[in-house]
């Protein structure tokens, strides 16, 4: 029996279990890529198409096949698989002058087929990576004296809980307590798959060499490059972002963050229209109304809502005094909390924020639905947002990565604005990496630009389509590669990918990645937060002190160390002045 092709619209985001296994097993394991390769769909959809076991997904980039996971959380007519190397080889690269690929919104056929599953061996010879075969290793952790550590903080998320109790013996980790499910494993397996020593590739495959060799090496593929990219840094410290500015500038390249592919356009819409926000501190003492739009802070900021929804505040008696209100295009775990659940269709939430906006001024909705939710539902939400005592609205990639790009975010912004007008009223952008708003802040404060930043006549520019890292990729701009602490390989979308494979890369990393099949000289570095201390910044604004817990591995130092080394040679090689 034959059925037909499902068109769907794709969607896709974390979970918990993808947090836990890429911190505990490393991303070259088969239960990390277990729980990044599926599809996640509506019975309906999948009844439609005979109750298949597995589908191929296929869009005008390219196919993969996959099983499926029958979800009714999951609107009929769409589909999600979690952010990772299959959802990313399905990815238009295009960004439309934005610089941020369609990560979300993504219009795929599913169909089903006989064909073996997509493994992470498929995936690396679609892209042409150089090395498959990766020297993984584990540190080797001795039992000794045992010790608490007080007050560390957690170099996972941009919630960058800095209450932890971290129980040590000898050179093992052996509790966290506050963590969450993912700060656990982070921490308990901080030794795991490690990169324990400085590689270069030969021919396809890794081998050892100093690192002073490393260095050389390295320095010598950024001098001699005409235009080289700076990217990553959103899991590193301050300080390491800091010395990355300056290669750029000496190599007249271009520095960016992984803002670019999650809440660049957050920054866009920041400096169009401004933005009405607050810390932690406020949120927790007066919001009696919490909204969350297109995020699901309980499987990407698992510690988010015990920290600002369910405690007691100064002027708030906790939960049971706050209003939650879930808006988004699936019913994520985080919905099962809501006191009101709203599921947009994908791709118009820019329809409902005018609505509301509308709503709150009393202005007539002619029509009955908007963005797929009636307009008795548009305006029982207004009414909530104009009689709050203090709201907030906390926003995720299911705006910033939606078709409407920054113009989404600017909605809201405007919305909060407006709503001022009636009560108190913030906005908070959830960052995904802990530092990703320092790697903001420090290019702020350095270049006046957020990221992409451009370097090559001389002094800082930003032109966001053109600078930006998935556009420099995907056109082929760039002719060398230097990556700190980031995996673009697993989510940059295909043909940006591609081009790694083409020019010399270096990546700088405390653990292999897949990017390193992509690399020409892999180089260690401690773990920020565990092994080297620093300065993050938390989503809400507020800089956190990471401490020092453990020393490094033997011969292993700190970013800030490591770059600082490259920075120097690169100025021997280029003839720059210190």
């Amino acid at each position: 029996m034959s059925f037909n092709k499902l068109f769907i619209i794709l969607n896709t985001g974390r979970t918990i279990r993808q947090g836990m296994f890429m911190e505990s097993d490393g991303k070259w394991s088969k239960k990390y890529f277990d729980e990044v390769a599926y599809i996640e769909m509506n019975p309906e959809d999948v009844k439609t198409l005979g109750n298949p076991s597995k589908v191929k997904v296929s869009t005008n980039r390219g196919s993969v096949v996959l099983p499926v996971r029958v979800n009714d959380r999951v609107r009929k007519g769409s589909a999600f698989i979690p952010m990772g190397p299959c959802a990313s080889l399905l990815v238009d690269h295009e960004t439309d002058g934005t610089g941020i690929p369609y990560l979300k919104s993504t219009k795929a056929i599913v169909e089903p087929t006989d064909e073996p599953l997509t493994t992470l061996q498929d995936f690396l010879k679609i892209l042409e990576a150089k090395v498959v075969d990766i020297p993984i290793t584990d540190l080797e952790t001795k039992p000794g004296e045992k010790r608490v550590v007080e007050n560390v903080s957690c170099p996972f998320c941009g919630d960058v809980c800095d209450y932890l109790r971290i129980e040590v013996e000898g050179a093992r980790i052996v509790r966290n307590v506050g963590g969450c499910a993912i700060s656990i494993s982070k921490f308990l397996n901080y030794n795991k798959h490690r990169i324990l020593k400085p590689y270069i590739r030969d021919g396809n495959r890794f081998i050892e060499v100093s690192l002073e060799k490393a260095i050389d090496m390295a320095a010598e593929i950024l001098a001699n490059a005409k235009y080289p990219l700076i990217y990553g840094l959103s899991s590193t410290c301050v300080e390491a972002i800091e010395v990355a500015t300056e290669i750029a500038e000496v190599t007249h390249g271009v520095i960016d963050n992984t803002s670019v592919v999650c809440h660049g356009p957050t920054m866009l819409a920041l400096q169009e229209v401004g933005a009405v926000t607050a810390t932690f501190g406020p949120m927790l003492h007066l919001a009696d109304l919490v909204i969350f739009w297109g995020c699901n802070p309980r499987e990407a900021h698992m510690n988010h809502i015990s920290r600002i929804v369910m405690p007691r505040g100064r002027f708030v008696e906790g939960r049971k005094a706050r209003k939650v209100v879930i808006v988004d295009v699936r019913k994520t775990v985080t919905a099962d909390m809501a006191d009101l659940f709203i599921q947009v269709e994908p791709g118009r939430d820019v329809e409902l924020l005018r609505a509301l906006r509308m709503a709150i001024k009393d202005l007539e909705i002619e029509v009955p639905v908007v963005a797929g939710v009636p307009r008795e539902k548009i305006i029982e939400l207004a009414e909530m947002l104009r009689t709050a005592r203090y709201g907030v609205l906390f926003f995720g990639m299911g705006l910033t990565q939606s078709e409407a790009r920054f113009r989404a975010i600017e909605e809201a912004m405007k919305l909060v604005q407006e709503l001022n007008e009636w009560t108190k009223f913030v906005l908070l952008p959830m960052r995904g990496h802990y530092n990703v708003n320092g790697a903001n802040q420090v290019l702020l404060w350095n270049t006046g630009y957020p990221y992409a930043v451009d370097f090559a006549r001389g002094f800082p520019r930003m032109i966001v389509g053109v600078t930006s890292t998935p556009d420099l990729l995907a056109n082929g701009d760039v002719d060398a590669a230097l990556i700190i602490a980031s995996d673009p390989a697993a989510h940059f979308p295909r043909k940006a990918v591609e081009h790694l494979s083409k020019i010399p890369v270096i990546v700088v990393d405390a653990k292999w990645s897949l990017t390193t099949a992509f690399a020409d000289i892999v180089i260690p570095a401690g773990m920020v937060g565990i092994e080297c201390e620093g300065t993050v910044y938390r989503m809400d604004g507020v800089p956190i002190y990471m401490k020092k817990i453990l020393d490094p591995p033997p011969g292993i130092l700190c970013d800030k160390d490591v770059l600082e080394m490259l920075l120097k040679k690169v100025k021997e090689l280029k003839k720059v002045s210190s």
